[in-house]
């Protein structure tokens, strides 16, 4: 019988349909992130006491290589565990199942005082291209059917550690958001035989006042429901369900699109501006799923300043989204900032 008080599991909210990943067993992972408020420390290139730096001692007793370029290993303190058995607990209004998985863990860089932001166009390929065997090797699995890539960058976002890097989960169940965007994008394609994404980014770029950034093979587009203030998409042009089978000129232009964006966040704000990120691609698991366009989700808290954050709160919170700053105004702040300055 699966413990629900200590195993990864998800729990059902019957007010909105949705569901939410519970790993209560990840309260034991080491804490290096946000203590107290203070102004962030220059980084050296190498710190011995952190645990993603090459050749140091990670803190569940494992060594890491002394890697040269990306580097990724199964996280020492997992929110999903693989080969729990396939459970339910129903009792009236109460409603959970048993949920496995695994999480990965990837090093952008062995150097700890970089950010993505610093990182020239050819190393952030190299994690592209890193992401790509990640989405396939995890997607690849039996009980797997969702591989969620995604980066904390900054304490304020949670971030346990300043090393650069990301995390990867890969689960047995759809998770709610990408279920949400899959409906649609089927929901559209059914409607019209196209591509939702597809239609708009033409319509964007078209338009141009919400550009932020745009070369032959993608667009970075603060959308226009945007509900963060600065939020963005990286979108590939070409109808495409997931990096692995973006072609390499792709690649190049994914990551320059990344380069342009996090430099001009760093240079609004201040540098290291936070963020979550993340790629949405087509569900694992084999069959076809020809109505997706993968796209990354970049969702900055900061408002109006370094200082100044946005979090969900009161009517955001019991009601909808919330926000003062439109998309254009975000988009043209964007793009007023010189990446390379």
């Amino acid at each position: 019988m699966t413990d629900w008080h200590t195993l990864p599991h998800r729990r059902f909210n019957p007010l909105t349909g949705e569901w939410v990943l519970v790993s209560p067993h990840r309260l034991e992972r080491p804490w290096q992130g946000e203590v107290a408020a203070s102004a962030p420390a220059a980084r050296p290139a190498y710190d011995p006491h952190c645990y993603l730096c090459p050749g140091n001692e990670r803190a569940g007793g494992k060594r890491n290589p002394r890697y040269q370029s990306t580097f990724a290993f199964d996280n020492d303190f997992p929110a999903l565990l693989p080969d729990l058995a396939q459970e339910r607990f129903s009792d009236g209004m109460l409603a959970a199942q048993s949920e496995s998985g695994r999480c990965r863990v990837l090093c952008f860089s062995p150097r700890h005082d970089l950010d993505v932001a610093a990182m020239q166009p050819l190393q952030i390929r190299e994690v592209v291209d890193a992401w790509a065997r990640e989405y396939t090797a995890l997607g690849s699995l039996p009980a797997v059917n969702a591989v969620t890539i995604f980066e904390n960058r900054g304490a304020m976002m949670g971030a346990s550690n300043p090393h650069p890097h990301c995390q990867i989960w890969a689960q047995s169940t759809v998770p709610s958001e990408q279920i949400k965007e899959s409906n649609a994008l089927a929901e559209y394609a059914r409607r019209s035989g196209r591509c939702l994404l597809c239609e708009y980014a033409a319509q964007e770029i078209a338009a141009g006042e919400r550009i932020v950034h745009a070369n032959d093979h993608v667009v970075v587009v603060v959308p226009f429901w945007a509900v963060w203030p600065f939020e963005a998409l990286v979108l590939p042009r070409r109808h495409v369900d997931s990096l692995e089978r973006c072609a390499s000129e792709e690649r190049d232009a994914i990551a320059d699109g990344i380069h342009v964006l996090t430099a001009r966040y760093d240079r609004l704000f201040s540098a290291p501006f936070p963020y979550s990120m993340g790629w949405h691609q087509a569900p694992a698991g084999g069959g076809a799923h020809g109505e997706w366009h993968a796209h990354a989700h970049y969702f900055p808290p900061l408002l109006r300043s370094a200082t100044v954050r946005k979090f969900m709160v009161g009517y955001e919170m019991l009601a909808e989204p919330q926000r003062d700053i439109t998309a254009e105004e975000a988009a043209r702040r964007l793009r007023e900032i010189d990446p390379r300055a």
